[in-house]
């Protein structure tokens, strides 16, 4: 026997050199951009904690209809069973590392001809002295089998590790997906909701427009019939009129697909959307900090995702590298067998069982495993500048946000500037024509 244990090793030795050597050489990812310590100059960067939604957002009902939107939002609910699907994978992956177990229970028959080396056989030991006749083949043999198979593939070279870490890191993806989901919700709902209050605040400023360019036409009416206008200027009076009303159709058009696709986030059909406070009245944050550049990779879902994904790509690329190595299953089976099913379950004559071990190694199919190994390694270098990618996106967001708020904040402050100027001289101009509308009206 340890002449063919030798000569076992000496093969299995002799096919993971040959099968080694030819395989593929791991890929060399290029390096990363390196990203800059700080977002500008000008602004204050402090490694502060992250401030969650409900830290940030004060008014009830927005806060309100995220809750609604985290609850009944149908595109988290689908991300939600993404991670479902990516939990299943990982389970299979891991299963893929035990033996298998089966009950099996079959019932069959067969017929060997004559003239074959079975039918003789068998036509030759019915003669023997020392087969009882109980025991004698027949020329239709049954055949009855009960009990319990098994296979395994021995997970010598790590492949089998590999797709299941990878699995799991795609799950972990999934979950990265799912936090971004609720990231963009959250955003999205916030968004439609104080465009809402910027549309009623501007549908009121229309409003009073209007009203005032009503009363402009009445007292253009009257300069006209005490003969200091003409009716051009009426005319004139009423275009404007007419051109504020259309706008506040339009404003009211786009309130509505606003309340729209506010409904469409909460998974609701089209109703009229409660606000709060006017946007006026809203208190937010007066400080924001910019934070490190580095805490994105911590803080950022869609970074971490692509971040897992290229983990689970690698593990790819390193399954695809060992399925060149040979593999080693096992098969192994005990139950009661028998041509006799009146003797099936008497023991220990009915007992059967068997165990192999096989040893494979791939000698003419490597144009297909060097396939998987390509598109492996092609789909690990997407993953890595999917990386990178999302990196830089999330820098220039950060960067292009805390840009526009100085921006705005500098642009609010000019036109209240403004503001006061035309009130001043609004006051102005009823100084000096109060007296003269006085007069015309008398």
């Amino acid at each position: 026997m340890y002449p063919l244990v030798r000569k076992s090793l000496f093969i299995f030795s002799f096919i993971t050199i040959l099968s080694g050597c030819k395989v593929s050489e791991k890929i060399t990812e290029p390096k990363l951009i390196t990203m800059p310590n700080q977002f500008s100059q000008q602004l204050n960067e402090t490694d502060q904690p992250v401030l969650l939604w409900r830290e940030y957002f004060t008014d009830s009902i927005l806060v309100s209809y995220i809750d609604l939107g985290l609850q009944s939002n149908l595109d988290l609910k689908m991300a939600l069973q993404r991670v479902s699907m990516a939990r299943a994978n990982t389970s299979i992956a891991a299963g893929a590392l035990l033996p298998s177990l089966h009950g099996v229970v079959s019932v069959g028959q067969q017929r060997f001809g004559e003239y074959t080396i079975d039918g003789v056989g068998n036509f030759d030991t019915n003669l023997s002295a020392n087969v009882p006749p109980e025991k004698h083949i027949p020329i239709n043999i049954p055949d009855y089998y009960t009990g319990f198979q098994s296979s395994w593939e021995v997970d010598v070279w790590g492949k089998l590790r590999s797709r299941k870490k990878a699995a799991a890191a795609r799950f972990l993806a999934s979950e990265k997906s799912q936090h971004l989901i609720k990231t963009i919700l959250v955003t999205d709902i916030a968004r439609y909701y104080y465009n809402l209050l910027t549309l009623d605040n501007k549908l009121e400023v229309i409003r009073e427009n209007i009203n005032l360019q009503q009363r402009a036409i009445e007292l253009i009416v009257v300069q006209k019939e005490a003969g200091r206008a003409t009716e051009l200027a009426v005319k004139q009076f009423s275009a404007q009129l007419l051109n504020t009303k259309s706008l506040e159709a339009l404003v009211l058009q786009e309130i509505i697909q606003q309340e729209n696709q506010l409904n469409l986030l909460l998974a609701r059909y089209p109703q009229p959307v409660i606000r709060g406070e006017s946007i006026l009245n809203q208190s937010l944050l007066q400080q924001i900090n910019a934070g490190l550049p580095s805490r994105m990779l911590v803080n950022r879902p869609d970074i971490m995702q692509a971040e897992f994904q290229l983990v689970a790509a690698r593990l790819d690329v390193q399954a695809a590298r060992a399925a060149f190595l040979p593999s080693l299953n096992i098969a192994a089976g005990v139950g009661l067998q028998s041509f006799d099913a009146s003797v099936l379950f008497t023991t220990p004559t009915s007992l059967a069982y068997s165990v192999i071990g096989g040893l494979t190694a791939p000698l003419f199919n490597r144009n297909l495993l060097k396939s998987e190994y390509r598109k492996a390694s092609a789909m690990q270098m997407e993953a890595y500048y999917q990386y990178q990618q999302s990196i830089l996106n999330g820098f220039q967001e950060v960067a292009t946000q805390l840009s526009r708020i100085d921006n705005l904040q500098t642009s609010y402050d000019f036109k209240l500037q403004e503001v006061n100027t035309l009130a001043e001289g609004v006051a102005t101009a009823n100084d000096l024509l109060l007296p003269g509308w006085r007069h015309i009206l008398k």
